[in-house]
Order: C-alpha cells, then sequence, then structure tokens
C-alpha cells in the first residue's frame, strides 16, 4: 500500500512539473525580461521597379523578362531573376506584467537589437527535400532596434536571387508547376546586457513563372 501511494505521488508531482512548463514554457524561453512580439508579417514581389507593397501571401515570379531600362527592349528582352524582400512587424513585451491596472511598458535599457533572420521554406504535403522539393534554408542580416511599446517595421531578404537559378525553382520556367511553399521566418536578436531574443512568424508563398 506505501508502495502505491508512492507511485501515486510521484505522478501527481510529473503531471504538475509538466504543466508548469507548458504554461510557462513562452515566458521562461530566455533569461532576457521582454518578449519579442510580431505583428505583421508581409512580402514584396521583386520586380524592375522600385518599391512594392507588401502582401501577406506572396506569388513569387521565379523568371521575368525585362522589357525596358539599359538594352531591355520588348523586342529584345533582358531574362532577369529579382530576389523577394520580406516586410515585418514587431514590438515588445515585459514578461512581468506589473500589478491589475497599472501598466508598464519596457523600457531603453530593455532594448532589443535583431541582427539575424532565418528563412526555411516547407510543404504542407510534407514533401520537404531541400533543393528538390523546397529552395535550401538560409540565413541574412538585418538590423534594427526596438524600443518601448512601440512598433517597427523593417525589411529583409525572403526570396535570395540564387534560390531562383537553382532547383526546384529553376525547373518553374519552363515546366508551368506552381511550388507552394510555407517560409518559417525568425528573427534573432539580443538585448542591451546580451541576453538573447527571438521570434519565429510564418507566410506562405507560391513560387510560378507567373508572366510578365
Amino acid at each position: 500500500m506505501k508502495s502505491m501511494k508512492t507511485v501515486l505521488r510521484a505522478f501527481t508531482a510529473a503531471v504538475l512539473i509538466a504543466g508548469s512548463v507548458s504554461c510557462g514554457s513562452v515566458v521562461r524561453s530566455s533569461r532576457a525580461p521582454v518578449i519579442l512580439v510580431i505583428d505583421t508579417l508581409g512580402a514584396i514581389r521583386g520586380t524592375a521597379a522600385a518599391s512594392g507593397t507588401a502582401v501577406s501571401v506572396l506569388s513569387s515570379d521565379v523568371f521575368t523578362l525585362v522589357t525596358s531600362g539599359g538594352t531591355c527592349t520588348t523586342t529584345a528582352p533582358c531574362p532577369t531573376v529579382f530576389s523577394d524582400s520580406g516586410q515585418v512587424g514587431m514590438h515588445l513585451v515585459l514578461k512581468d506584467i506589473g500589478q491589475p491596472g497599472v501598466t508598464v511598458d519596457p523600457s531603453t535599457n530593455n532594448q532589443v537589437t535583431i541582427t539575424r533572420v532565418h528563412i526555411q521554406y516547407r510543404r504542407t504535403d510534407g514533401r520537404n527535400q531541400e533543393g528538390v522539393d523546397v529552395p535550401y534554408a538560409y540565413d541574412t542580416a538585418a538590423t534594427a532596434t526596438i524600443t518601448g511599446s512601440s512598433t517597427i517595421t523593417f525589411g529583409f531578404s525572403l526570396v535570395r536571387n540564387q534560390a531562383k537559378t537553382e532547383p526546384p525553382l529553376m525547373a518553374l520556367r519552363s515546366n508551368g508547376q506552381v511550388i507552394s511553399t510555407i517560409a518559417d521566418v525568425t528573427f534573432y536578436g539580443q538585448d542591451v546586457v546580451g541576453n538573447a531574443v527571438s521570434a519565429t512568424g510564418a507566410i506562405a508563398i507560391d513560387f510560378a513563372n507567373w508572366g510578365d
């Protein structure tokens, strides 16, 4: 009987610990006193134009015939690939939310500087071999400092030029197919005392030769 009670007590303790870990995992994800929150994540299709409008689902063109500028004309277009840009809006929140009825915002001591972005592509059908089913994952640089509770917006490279000259995207120039992916985008940074901070968002990207 004593052994059974011991087992039950151990099991109950394990369940309570597991529950507390699950509920508090976000708060204890790093030693930083703030959490990085992604408000918006969009994409801008790469074109010959200087800028574009961010969209929530990107139709990425793997091959473009440029018909103006330089030596490019309608009768002698220039085969070109353009990278696609991402645009993110994010802010900080304190892990310690303070007392009820009292608003507490992050201070300049809590500011976070983002320095690295990791992009990884996946498909919902489970076919995720890089260089065969989806483009290769990669890291890129982006620097932005987030202070207080205001939202900051900045850009980064979402689909690089090289991806459109490698398998599997290069084959889309002529096979008429579409590869639908989800890009998981993780932003990495540090607060002013060196605590690591990160946040991950996702955006849908459909790759094809969409035509010019």
